[in-house]
């Protein structure tokens, strides 16, 4: 649950940020208030919340869990297999099966779609593991009458992400409110990157473990967030896709600081699995495990998501690289774990 203080002080420093609305004229023509909403990821769950729209908020998926008040909502989406009985390995292995052949990981519950009539389904084009892609979606609709309105959300960078606040605030008839909420969590962006990018402040060496077995590195935002956060991410792709990288390669970049962020996994799940890491070659003589900087993070809160609680994540990082900037900082509770003090921070 997240906690009051997980956010920075920020009265003193109102926004400044210009958001950047990627709208197309298909977006603009179709702008209105949603009477009957659908997401089919759980970062839009989460911007439809805090537009203050749950009571139009018809139906969800499976991996929809915030906030907690929209947990009884109708499941549209599950999962074609069960991950939380299978290792990391295992589930890697059966995503790549699928998309192989050209399967989608999840499966629509096509009638309860129908009988839920939305005038509105938002769905996403970024990534066929993270949610059910926009083709699939419009598949299932096609025969659907009056046909719902769609809203794909494909962000890249936390950029784009406030900007699709604003695109589902436009889509819903609460644009002003979402430039509000715009406005509020880049005025929290923005302190955090002015106060980590004073020339004094070190920069240091962070790999961010986007999934254990096998290794991913970071990818899409995360190495914008270590950025913000003061730091220097030395394997992810910024803007791309996380990839799979070699154990050697980790070695030979010999990271000051671990974030361990597996995509979809809480600290505990990650917990269970950590030492398909540790009992790597040669783990004890990484610099961040010898100088005790291994942190385990909650990934789906605030990480894996492209959710605005990745604003809550990059001052969460910011914390764990430089401590002595937010002295009065306090990490949502279960939200980061020392590996080393083994202890929640």
């Amino acid at each position: 649950m997240q906690s009051q203080a997980g956010s920075l002080e920020l009265s003193l420093y109102p926004p400044s940020h210009q958001v950047h609305q990627r709208a197309s004229v298909e977006e603009l023509q179709s702008e209105g208030s949603a009477k009957r909403i659908v997401t089919t990821l759980p970062s839009a769950t989460e911007i439809v919340a805090l537009l203050g729209l749950q009571d139009r908020l018809v139906g969800i998926t499976h991996e929809c869990d915030y906030p907690p008040e929209i947990r009884s909502k109708p499941v549209v989406m599950r999962s074609v297999f069960d991950s939380t009985k299978m290792t990391s390995r295992a589930i890697d292995d059966a995503v790549l099966e699928r998309v192989t052949k050209g399967q989608s990981v999840y499966q629509i519950d096509e009638f309860l779609l129908r009988s839920l009539s939305p005038d509105l389904i938002i769905t996403q084009e970024l990534c066929e593991v993270c949610a059910t892609p926009l083709r699939e979606i419009s598949k299932t609709i096609a025969g659907l009458n009056p046909a719902p309105r769609t809203l794909s959300l494909t962000p890249h960078n936390l950029e784009e992400v406030l900007d699709d606040v604003i695109r589902v605030g436009r889509a819903t008839g609460r644009l002003e409110k979402a430039k509000e909420i715009v406005s509020l969590l880049q005025a929290r962006v923005d302190y955090v990157r002015e106060k980590c990018a004073d020339p004094l402040v070190s920069r240091p060496t962070v790999f961010c473990l986007e999934w254990l077995d096998p290794i991913y590195c970071s990818g899409h935002w995360m190495p914008e967030l270590v950025d913000y956060a003061g730091g220097k991410e030395v394997l992810g792709k910024f803007e791309e896709p996380s990839v799979a990288v070699e154990w050697e390669d980790v070695l030979r970049a010999d990271p000051e600081v671990i974030f361990a962020t597996a995509c979809g996994y809480d600290v505990k799940r990650t917990l269970s699995e950590i030492s398909t890491l540790t009992k790597k070659p040669e783990w004890e003589k990484l610099r961040a495990v010898r100088e005790g900087k291994v942190f385990v993070l909650d990934s789906p809160s605030y990480y894996s998501r492209s959710g605005p609680r990745l604003v809550d994540g990059l001052e969460i990082l910011a914390f764990l690289l430089h401590p002595d900037l937010f002295p009065e900082y306090c990490p949502p509770e279960f939200a980061a774990y020392s590996l080393n003090e083994d202890r929640f921070m």
